[in-house]
């Protein structure tokens, strides 16, 4: 299985990258045209047993290392722009973590990989959810994720690692394509039903 899901996440993500180099050149255009800075937000995360990497997103705020720095979420509000949250709610500012797929940090699906502070934190139990590869979406994101508490989140994660399979990676690949077509919010229903067994 580890072999297989390497050759998806190789061959899915190089195809990607040629099919959507038009909108990720758009975008980086955009970027740079409208907000004074760095094209990409990068930002060091923990993936699969601790290994830490630089994820890659396309920036959506206006730059404020202080806030970056202290992981400051009250301030995301006022520095988000227009076109930021178009490109969140399209999900168009995570393309360019297929590089960190392609690179093998992270999976096509997989654990959203977290900061530092936070792996600092977890307990044994959640730990096993650094047992596999981060991903670009996760079984916690077709299931509520933002409408979902961390523990919540965790606890998908971790039934993730327990189940996965070509077969749930699809399932998971498909239903993010509808969340991006329809909107996270009519998904939500389905948050909090994570099985703790």
């Amino acid at each position: 299985m580890p072999s297989i899901k390497r050759s998806m996440d190789i061959i899915v993500s190089s195809f990607c990258l040629f099919i959507l180099s038009p909108l990720l050149l758009i975008t980086g255009l955009i970027i740079k045209v409208t907000m004074p800075g760095p094209l990409f937000f990068r930002q060091r995360r923990v993936g699969m047993h601790e290994r830490l990497f630089d994820i890659l997103k396309f920036r959506s705020m206006k730059v404020d290392r202080s806030a970056e720095e202290r992981f400051d979420f009250d301030k995301d509000e006022e520095r988000i722009t227009a076109f930021g949250r178009l490109i969140r709610r399209l999900k168009i500012d995570e393309l360019p973590q297929l590089l960190n797929v392609l690179k093998g940090d992270m999976s096509l699906v997989g654990p959203r990989p977290t900061i530092e502070q936070q792996v600092a934190e977890y307990d044994a139990h959640q730990r096993r959810r650094l047992d596999v590869k981060p991903g670009m979406t996760g079984l916690a994101q077709v299931n509520g994720n933002t409408y979902l508490s961390w523990e919540e989140r965790i606890e998908y994660d971790i039934q993730y690692v327990d189940t996965h399979s070509a077969k749930l990676d699809l399932m998971i690949i498909l239903k993010t394509v509808l969340i991006v077509l329809f909107g996270e919010g009519n998904f939500k229903k389905t948050a909090g039903k994570v099985s703790k067994g």
